[in-house]
Parts: C-alpha cells; structure tokens; sequence
C-alpha cells in the first residue's frame, strides 16, 4: 500500500486555486505524463499516467470518479485501473481539501489519500513510491502556482468579462450575489474532509 500526505501553498485567493483543482483537464495540465481520456455517462472518465520508477516507465490506465464539494472546497477521487501491459492493477482513493491560509496571504492544499497494487510491478512501485510522489508533487506544486497566478492577472483587467470564461465563475459570481439570504440559512453539513479525519 501507498499512503500520501502531502500540503500544497498556493499564493493565490481559494475561490481561484479551487477552480483549477476541482477541473480535471486543469489538473492534468499540471502533471507530467498524464493525459486525460474519455467521459462516462455515469461521470467518471478515463485517465492516463506515464511514471518513472527508476529505470522503467510504467504506464497506468485508470478509470476515475472525482466527488465535488464546492461549499466546503473538498473533493474526492477514487481510481481504478492496471499497467500498461495488464500486469499490476492498482486502486485508490484520495480526498483533498483547498483553505485560505491567511498568514500567508494565500491558499493551501491539503491532500491525503491511500493506493493498493497487486501484480508482478506492485514490489518495485511500493519501494520507489516515496521518491516518486515527493518528485510529482514538487512539480505539480509549481505548475499549479503558475497556472493559478496567470488569470489572476487577467482578471483584474475586467470584472465584468469574468463570469463568462468558465461555468465555475460565473456560478461563484452567481453565489456571491446570494449571501445575504444564507444569514438565514441552518449550519453547514460537515464536509468531506470532516468525514474522513472522523473515521
């Protein structure tokens, strides 16, 4: 098993940071090697994931379902797939969870989540996992600050042209219009997160 614990800071506003991390062709934009692949019907899609364990490159295909929580800014993904050559199957889980770090002035992303394999392959991926997931998350990290960074920039020029460029804008634009009538509303249900940590 495979178990990863990792934080992400961000110098960008949450609303922001979670608009890339909750849009799966944003994120996969950001990780080397991956390719985003087919939509189901039922929401899930297909993934692909080229990752180097010392001198072999592994490619993983998977089938993914990503749960959204956009009150609380969590979300779930679980996966489910083999190598390349049918030889290691692998699943998963991961949630994570983007807050206001507000002695940063920024965002942080939390990430916590858990694989298990089975095959000829499982052996030599559970040794190098460490190095492997410490070297994408440093880059995922940087990818992810570059591409939360540039459209804050473009923003600033126009607040009316912001609701337009994706549906996620214009609904946080459409919420933010709505706060005064959640003076009234009842306590927020715990969130993804919260369910997880309380297991």
């Amino acid at each position: 098993m495979i178990s990863i614990a990792e934080k992400i800071d961000v110098p960008s506003p949450p609303a922001r940071v979670w608009e890339i991390i909750s849009d799966p062709a944003a994120v996969v934009s950001c990780i080397g090697g991956a390719e985003l692949g087919e939509s189901h019907p039922d929401g899930s899609f297909d993934g692909l994931l080229v990752v180097r364990f010392g001198g072999i490159r592994v490619r993983f295909a998977a089938r993914i379902t990503l749960e959204l929580d956009q009150d609380q800014r969590e979300g779930r993904l679980t996966a489910r797939g083999r190598d390349g050559q049918g030889a290691t199957r692998f699943s998963g889980e991961a949630v994570f969870q983007v807050t206001e770090d507000r002695a940063a002035g920024g965002t942080q992303v939390a990430m916590t989540g858990e694989m298990n394999l089975s095959g000829k392959l499982a052996p030599l991926i559970e040794s190098g996992a460490g190095v492997v997931v410490s070297r994408m998350t440093r880059e995922f990290s940087a990818a992810l600050v570059e591409r939360c960074a540039l459209p804050a920039a473009d923003a600033s020029g126009s607040a009316t042209s912001a609701p337009s460029k994706s549906p996620a804008t214009a609904h946080r634009t459409a919420d933010a219009t709505a706060e005064p009538a959640d003076a009234t509303a009842p306590a927020p249900r715990p969130g993804l997160w919260q369910r997880v940590r309380a297991r």
